[in-house]
């Protein structure tokens, strides 16, 4: 039995800023990552992918790969097709979208470089790769699908010839005022192009998949370096066609995913279907650069955007037209990830009329799916951006244009014109702590000065003040928009005979500090020390139930679900020490894990010596069961929002076209916060990942459709060094929407920065006449950009990414014509915008 602890007051764990339970085993090594998992007779299979971006496939010959040493089997797809579904897509935006089948390895027609063409198993990993070169292939060239606009033209070739169109879909959304009699009364309407480039996403860990048969049983056990372990098992059931109850699914130890993991990917299946050909284990893992080619990517969008506003700074609306580019194929959620920034383009602003149309588009890329943000990074820079653009049609300071227009901290809960209801906030409250650190008034008083006197280095001032949509919920909803799972996690909370707990949780991390979090959730809940507390997550078999991880949902709703299911814990204790203390349920006090009889405080039973009670079941209640453990799903009535405020400043070198930022100041409002540490941590990556997005990563193809970025040496991610000191503060705010009162914080630094610091760039180079500089803002395209506003060369050199044009005015007429680069300068496929805005009505 377990012994009573002697008195004390406990500190609340929520709040407190723990060092990570996960860290000790991260950085000792002691790791089980999938890539470090062996089995007894395991095989490794190798992919062979289309080095085209688009061509028939004429003929597959794998035979000449079983003559190389080593090498056990190889496959088509044509003799993986019979075995395989299509890879699924659960999301089908419109009741017409174009959905062509996606086989995991392709027949007949290859769709962009890096497509599965055959596999090779082989008894070692190096044998498999190097067999990968004996596959003979014979293709025919078929003309690649670059560009989004020109895709969408009548005659244009065809990525999937069958559907007759490269049009996926279109959906629209208005609320509001209707848009035309609003820009009509309107006396400024600005008009702006915005381009979201592709990005690859860089978790520390490439994907792996380990497949492990149980031939008597018929059952199979895969480890894969997944954020989704739960929906992988239902999925992967339905493409193979194994019984789910004969599929577990384990992410172990999970280097990051960022979104790439979020994903049933093509070499999971086939690693199921060539473990049940052969009946060996079987072990996959991409090699770096196989995963710039064949891990979906990220952002790819066109945004044309309008805004329309009184003279003296009112928003009246706003108006979206959206070309997203899906890829060649529609991955898990390819089709709605654009789609989740749809109601956030309004963002943290009041106005009369909004309009929103996104056209999805195929093309012959990698295809594209959630990436950090998903969707509402793009919407935040859109709204962002071109709030700074009118303020400065408007002659006025771009902070004071959105002081003007944002909800008030007293309005809340307020509905935004896009339809959803923010539950709370204080944008003044973020914003002004957010000056205060900055130094704000100083730091244009030497931006002025700078000017004045013709310095070369230029400082530039960037705004962002943000809100987002996250903790991905309600079914209801997600069903209304077509969405095919809902937003429902589940959690389980026991207390072991010993006094110990345990919670298994449906949420998968991959680097969150869930089990840190949790551990603090459940140690105050039910009173035990955090030590005491243990976290079985990752595992389709110990965690039958969950949705998984992604869209910042994992502490507002399966943090929540842990919450629910400890409080259920405590209600069955105070049931059995009502029983044991010979006294009412309503008539025990219970603080710091004991049950006290009120008025009688030395008649208490602690909750842990209840759990041993409850074991040896000798004096229960009448129809108590003897257990203490209870389980609870959670099904949001509500998304979360947090907020914040994100300035930015940036010298800017007009000689050499080299940014650099000098200062970054955050504060954010996440809610309450249930550990400092991590959400740091969270918000320092969110960070790095915005900011290289603005500065440094692209995804870059060649006319041919070829990927010219497909290493880390050609393919800049941002390091330490690239990076300045971050000042990161709060704000608190809590949640009306659930009883921890947290909104969610893992992608609020990624969709907050990237419009600070761009509008930083563009800020010092305003008073040159640049109003864009496309991203990222390379020191070329800065150069470009300032040489296209001095009436001289600079214009952008075409190569074939797809979304190039001409420079473009407010207006959206044609600038210059594209001219040479200046001399050992990099070719670029970036766009510089001219002046312009629609202006004075």
């Amino acid at each position: 039995m377990t012994a009573r602890p002697a008195e004390r007051t406990r500190e609340r764990e929520v709040g407190r800023a723990r060092a990570r339970k996960e860290d000790a085993h991260l950085v000792t090594g002691q790791t089980r990552w999938t890539d470090n998992i062996s089995v007894p007779g395991m095989l490794h299979m190798a992919v062979l992918r289309s080095p085209m971006a688009h061509a028939r496939i004429d003929r597959v010959d794998a035979a000449p790969a079983l003559e190389r040493p080593g090498v056990v089997a190889a496959f088509t797809g044509r003799d993986l097709a019979g075995g395989l579904a299509p890879l699924p897509c659960v999301w089908p935006v419109t009741d017409d979208i174009v959905m062509p089948d996606h086989p995991p390895v392709a027949v007949g027609e290859v769709r962009y470089a890096g497509d599965p063409v055959a596999v090779v198993v082989a008894r070692d990993r190096y044998a498999a790769a190097d067999a990968l070169e004996a596959v003979d292939v014979d293709y025919t060239p078929l003309e690649p699908v670059l560009d989004l606009e020109a895709a969408l033209a009548e005659g244009a070739p065809l990525v999937h010839a069958d559907k007759g169109t490269n049009r996926c879909y279109v959906w629209p959304l208005t609320t509001g005022e209707d848009w035309e009699p609003v820009r009509d009364r309107a006396d400024v309407v600005v008009s702006r192009r915005f381009r979201q480039q592709r990005l690859v996403p860089n978790a520390m860990e490439p994907r792996a998949v380990v497949v492990t048969p149980i031939a008597a049983s018929g059952e199979y056990t895969l480890h894969s370096a997944t954020q989704i372990p739960h929906i992988l098992r239902l999925l992967l059931a339905k493409v193979t066609g194994i019984p789910e109850q004969k599929l577990r699914v384990i992410a172990p130890d999970v280097g990051g995913g960022f979104g790439s993991k979020l994903q049933v990917y093509g070499e999971e299946a086939v690693a199921l279907a060539v473990a049940r050909a052969l009946g060996r284990p079987v072990k996959w893992t991409e090699s770096r650069s196989e995963g710039y080619l064949a891990t979906h990517h990220g952002r790819g969008q066109i945004q044309d955007v309008r805004i329309a506003a009184t003279r003296e700074g009112r928003l009246l609306g706003l108006k979206v037209d959206l070309l997203a580019d899906m890829g060649a194929y529609l991955m898990l959620i390819t089709p709605g990830t654009p789609l989740l920034g749809a109601f956030m383009y309004p963002a943290i602003y009041k106005m009369d009329a909004y309009a929103f149309t996104c056209t999805g588009v195929f093309t012959t890329r990698t295809p594209t799916d959630a990436y950090r943000g998903a969707g509402r990074p793009e919407a935040t820079f859109a709204i962002e951006r071109v709030m700074d653009e009118l303020a400065a049609e408007l002659g006025m300071d771009p902070l004071d244009l959105r002081r003007r227009n944002w909800i008030g901290h007293d309005e809340f809960p307020y509905t935004s014109i896009a339809g959803l209801t923010y539950d709370s906030g204080d944008y003044e409250a973020a914003t002004d702590k957010a000056l205060t650190l900055f130094g704000y008034e100083g730091m244009r008083a030497e931006q002025q000065e700078r000017v004045r006197r013709g310095d070369p280095v230029r400082l530039g001032i960037g705004i962002s003040t943000y809100t987002e949509m996250c903790g991905v919920a309600p079914s209801r909803v997600l069903g209304d928009l077509r969405y095919a799972a809902g937003g429902w996690e589940a959690a389980g909370v026991r207390l072991l005979p010993t006094g110990k707990a345990e919670v298994v949780t449906g949420t998968s991390p991959h680097g969150q500090g869930h089990v840190t979090c949790w551990s603090q959730i459940a140690a105050d809940v039910l009173g035990v020390p955090f030590e005491d507390v243990e976290v079985v997550h990752g595992d389709t078999r110990a965690a039958p139930q969950g949705m998984d991880t992604y869209g910042s949902r994992s502490l507002v709703v399966g943090g929540t679900a842990v919450h629910e299911a400890a409080r259920k814990v405590v209600e069955k204790a105070r049931r059995i020490a009502a029983h044991l203390l010979e006294a009412g349920e309503d008539d025990l006090d219970f603080a710091e894990g004991v049950f006290s009889v009120k008025g009688s405080p030395e008649a208490r039973r602690t909750i842990q010596e209840i759990a041993f009670d409850a074991f040896s079941s000798h004096d229960l209640p009448e129809g108590m069961e003897p257990t203490l453990h209870a389980g609870h799903v959670v099904d949001p009535d509500e998304f979360s929002y947090p907020h914040g405020t994100h300035l930015c400043a940036v010298d800017v070198d007009t000689e050499t076209g080299r940014t650099r930022i000098r200062s970054y100041v955050c504060v954010d409002d996440v809610g309450r916060v249930v550990n400092p540490v991590i959400v740091e941590g969270q918000v320092h990556g969110g960070l790095a990942q915005g900011i290289g997005q603005a500065l440094y990563e692209e995804a870059v193809y060649d006319a041919d459709g070829n990927l010219t970025s497909g290493t880390m040496a050609d393919y800049l991610v941002p390091s330490a060094v690239d990076l300045p000191e971050f000042t990161t503060e709060r704000t608190e705010t809590p949640a009306t929407t659930n009883p921890l009162g947290v909104k969610g914080v893992g992608e609020a630094g990624t969709i907050a920065s990237t419009p600070a610091v761009v509008n930083a760039v563009v800020d010092a180079l305003r008073p040159l006449g640049v109003t864009d500089v496309p991203m990222p803002c390379t020191p070329e395209r800065v150069w470009r950009a300032i040489r296209q506003a001095r009436g001289g060369e600079g214009g952008p050199a075409q190569t074939g990414n797809g979304e190039d044009r001409p420079p473009q005015t407010g207006n959206g007429e044609g600038g210059p014509p594209p001219a040479g680069r200046p001399e050992g300068a990099e070719p670029t496929d970036g766009r510089a915008a001219g002046p312009g805005g629609e202006g004075p009505a």
